[in-house]
């Protein structure tokens, strides 16, 4: 049984229960080499606090410990995938809870172009949004999970972005999706043609939904990407892109769906 909560973000009991399962495990052993680590609990907990207040790894509050530890941890689980590997792991959970097969069949995709917070790497100027900075491509199941997220300079066509998506989500060895759900602004003819390639391996097709008619719309099927795009900017990282990499900025966006996914499976 662990100490009681001192920040909202903090993992509960239950969730930890659940969380220990998709980490990556740790390299130190008792009687090995080197300092014991600090309290794995305790550098997660560090790393939701920045993840939804938005605030520097330096100013982390001192009862996370170091942060020098705690964003060390950050990154080499970056580097290694683990993010991405326990989130994937957690959403499979979660939809065989509603008694779903782990993989979708159907999914639908979308951009997002954010401001930059810092001077850091793969910025560009979207001419459509009129924003400097980077894009956020999403894939999301149809209860708006995310399957795969690759994060670009904001000049970054859609169109490539979601070449790159696919080609991130395929190479988990995926074969029962079927139909991806794009806006508009996907609709190319040599889109569809790389997607048509991919039908030596993969049975999927490309389906595009319009928007009809002017002002807010329900566009079927595609307002689920809508709404995970509002999930996590409800985490202050996300108001901006506040990372120096992109890798960095992938992997807050899995931490932010990781929360989530706990909340629900815990």
């Amino acid at each position: 049984m662990s100490t009681a909560c001192h920040y909202p973000t903090d993992v509960s009991d239950a969730q930890w229960e659940v969380l220990q399962l998709v980490l990556p495990p740790p390299t130190w052993r008792p009687g090995g080499p080197g300092r014991k680590p600090r309290d794995l609990r305790c550098v997660i907990n560090g790393m939701f606090y920045v993840n939804k207040t938005g605030c520097q790894w330096r100013m982390l509050p001192q009862e996370f410990g170091p942060w020098e530890t705690v964003y060390g941890s950050f990154r080499r689980w970056r580097r290694s995938g683990g993010w991405g590997r326990a989130m994937e792991t957690l959403r499979q959970w979660e939809r065989q809870s509603q008694g779903r097969l782990p993989a979708p069949s159907a999914c639908c995709a979308d951009s997002q172009s954010i401001k930059t917070a810092t001077q850091g790497e793969d910025v560009g100027f979207d001419g459509h949004k009129k924003i400097t900075g980077r894009k956020r491509h999403l894939l999301v199941d149809t209860l708006g999970l995310i399957i795969a997220v690759v994060v670009t300079a904001a000049n970054m066509d859609d169109r490539q972005g979601l070449v790159a998506l696919m080609q991130r989500y395929f190479a988990s060895g995926v074969t029962r999706l079927r139909t991806i759900w794009v806006d508009g602004g996907y609709d190319a003819q040599w889109l569809r043609d790389w997607v048509r390639g991919l039908k030596r391996t993969h049975k999927v097709d490309l389906e595009v939904v319009e928007h009809i008619g002017k002002g807010f719309q329900v566009v079927p099927y595609r307002w689920v990407v809508e709404r995970t795009f509002a999930w996590w900017l409800n985490d202050r990282r996300h108001s901006r892109d506040y990372e120096t990499l992109t890798t960095s900025s992938e992997a807050m966006i899995q931490i932010s769906m990781i929360r989530l996914l706990l909340k629900r499976l815990a």
